[in-house]
């Protein structure tokens, strides 16, 4: 039967890219600039609630990337769902498994502040290991020190730059110009984004007496008739932001932008921005936001496909990412 087989067959593994539900917009887009298609995959909802997935073509020696951004209402389902379509690829021999996650959900429960509390973070990164994840790509976790929390590679990219370049296009006066830092914890990304930009950093510093919400308590710097880009790694409820906004304005601040790689967005968040003395919310692409660049709008977005095709191909040709991103992409 294999007396033809003279030589070993080369082994091929193809990639296949897949989108789970949190996203589909920003998925389609990777593929594009990838010039891949999405591959078919089944995802579905019985009526108890309980999530189904299956692929429509072989994956057996595959390297397969799943595209799924954690976030929203509906966060538990989409982390669920991420959890059967990885299982569901093991199952089927794929040869790697690369998660997508360019939200990762439950990052902010990364420590223990106060007793008998969970470290959340560490138990999605053990779920999504125990599922059969071999790789995460993601953007922006809310502390760098989660990749700690995995066994298996993170490529950990950020938005930063991105975001700064959008405000290199608005031409400010960047000696009349400072980044405010929300809290002491993100001193080092704004001073990275002052760098990039060629302008000051403030600091401010914050009291937080219960989750969500927050109050400024001074600013460490110079901010009085000065156009002011506030940068945080994510935007939620938005009611501390916009509480911030106001405190800066009494302090003296000229024209305030507002930025942030997640814009989450929950609950009122986006009719406080919108009621909030700043001129623009500039957020990513990465969850979706049916009033993003609408027409009065002040939610504004940039694109992470470029940047996350960019590290699926590199992951895939096993090539450097940080090489690839100028030793920036990895925190």
């Amino acid at each position: 039967m294999y007396e033809n087989l003279s030589e070993p067959m080369p082994l091929k593994k193809e990639i296949k890219l897949y989108t789970g539900t949190g996203n589909p917009t920003l998925s389609q887009k990777i593929a594009d600039i990838l010039h891949l298609e999405l591959q078919g995959l089944q995802i579905e909802k019985f009526a108890n609630g309980e999530l189904y997935a299956r692929f429509d073509e072989s994956v057996r020696g595959d390297d397969v990337f799943f595209i799924q951004s954690l976030a929203g209402a509906s966060v538990n389902d989409l982390l669920m769902e991420t959890l059967v379509v990885a299982d569901a690829a093991k199952r089927a021999s794929a040869s790697k498994f690369t998660a997508v996650l360019p939200h990762y959900c439950y990052a902010r429960q990364d420590r223990k502040a106060a007793a008998r509390e969970p470290i959340t973070a560490r138990l999605v990164a053990n779920i999504l290991e125990a599922a059969g994840v071999d790789q995460v790509i993601t953007i922006d976790l809310h502390q760098g020190q989660i990749q700690g929390f995995f066994d298996i590679p993170v490529t950990h990219l950020t938005a930063l730059y991105l975001i700064g370049d959008y405000f290199k296009e608005k031409n400010f006066d960047w000696s009349n110009t400072v980044v405010v830092s929300p809290d002491m914890g993100r001193a080092k990304h704004a001073k990275k984004l002052a760098d990039y930009l060629g302008c000051e950093v403030a600091i401010a510093h914050k009291s937080r007496p219960k989750h969500n919400a927050a109050e400024v308590m001074g600013i460490i710097g110079d901010i009085k008739g000065k156009t002011c880009i506030v940068n945080d790694d994510m935007i939620d409820t938005a009611g501390t932001l916009c509480n911030s906004v106001r405190k800066l304005k009494e302090m003296g601040a000229g024209d305030i932008y507002v930025s942030a790689t997640h814009g989450i967005f929950s609950g009122e968040a986006i009719q406080r921005l919108q009621d909030a003395p700043l001129v623009e919310c500039v957020v990513t692409d990465i969850i979706p936001c049916a009033m993003a660049n609408a027409e009065g709008s002040k939610i504004k977005t940039v694109s992470v496909a470029n940047e996350l095709a960019e590290a699926i191909n590199s992951v895939y040709m096993r090539r450097s990412v940080s090489e690839t991103f100028g030793g920036g992409a990895e925190m």
